[in-house]
């Protein structure tokens, strides 16, 4: 479907849920209200997502998200799993300013931070990822729509927005006043990780290639990880957004707990190769010590497979 009619079927979409929500409010109910966030910065707003896994039903708001005001305009970083949690962030911005929406960033492909995108359509901002990001929310295009048809509603997979505008290497945005570093990386959490820094306050969005409190989910490399982690600990920067923990950590001490674990699945399935360990009797035992202090850690098998398959290729 050529991509401005996916965008005025979007558009006709969104104006279904808001006047949805309107009935619903006429009808005695209290309309939805705007995301809390906090102002870790001077600009820089953060919603903290809950601790809730895929199969959780408050899995919509799973992520942090927030927005960065500029003097111009409005950069939002990642949107939260639903068109609803998105028009719940889009009332929070409305909320605390005026400035127009001119960018929508999207900092990987997980469906927690990118099925609230088209809640801001009516805005014309330029939707940002990762060069491949396109080519995996195409490929994940009838996915979301199976496997999330709540979060994205009637109409499903053409709810589904990808960037218009992508990154390789580095991108300078312009908000007015500040200016935004968008930098695309090599295949580490996903293949399609990017960070956001704002120079104006030394504040670093990691998406998901930092987690906190939660167990790290790994999609993409073990190594590549690891690599970015080692030269991310090299800057200094003021604080930073994880994916997943609290809205702002100090860096680099706020990496250190998953260092650790992605050290463990490093080195304990090197070891597990070389001694002859199957796959399935590693992921019932490697680096369960590792994996166990964290929230969410069921999924530790699926990172034991992952990292297993990676390494015994080296």
């Amino acid at each position: 479907m050529p991509h401005g009619q996916n965008l005025t079927r979007v558009a006709r979409f969104l104006a279904a849920v808001v006047a949805g929500y309107s009935a619903f409010a006429a009808g005695s109910q209290p309309q939805p209200p705007g995301l809390s966030v906090a102002e870790i910065a001077d600009g820089v707003f953060v919603h903290q997502g809950a601790h809730a896994d895929i199969d959780d039903p408050a899995r919509s708001d799973s992520a942090n998200i927030g927005f960065i005001v500029g003097s111009e305009c409005v950069a939002v970083i990642d949107t939260g799993g639903s068109v609803a949690t998105g028009i719940a962030l889009r009332t929070a911005i409305a909320q605390h300013t005026a400035v127009r929406i001119c960018y929508v960033i999207n900092t990987h492909v997980h469906f927690d931070h990118v099925l609230g995108n088209a809640a801001f359509i009516d805005d014309e901002p330029q939707f940002v990822g990762h060069e491949n990001l396109v080519q995996a929310m195409g490929g994940n295009r009838e996915f979301f729509a199976e496997e999330f048809p709540d979060e994205l509603g009637p109409g499903g997979a053409d709810h589904v927005i990808s960037p218009t505008l992508t990154v390789s290497g580095e991108q300078t945005l312009d908000l007015g006043g500040r200016t935004l570093s968008i930098f695309a990386h090599a295949t580490a959490h996903t293949d399609t990780d990017v960070t956001v820094y704002d120079r104006k306050t030394g504040t670093l969005w990691t998406g998901d290639l930092l987690f906190m409190e939660r167990l790290p989910i790994l999609d993409g490399s073990l190594k590549g990880w690891l690599k970015w982690m080692a030269a991310a600990r090299d800057q200094d920067y003021s604080r930073v957004v994880p994916g997943h923990g609290p809205a702002s950590a100090a860096w680099p001490d706020a990496a250190n707990a998953q260092e650790q674990y992605l050290s463990a699945l490093l080195s304990d399935g090197r070891a597990a190769i070389a001694e002859g360990v199957f796959l399935e009797d590693a992921m019932e035992s490697m680096s369960r010590e590792s994996a166990a202090p964290w929230q969410l850690n069921a999924r530790h098998p699926r990172n034991v497979s992952r990292a297993y398959r990676e390494l015994e290729w080296e």
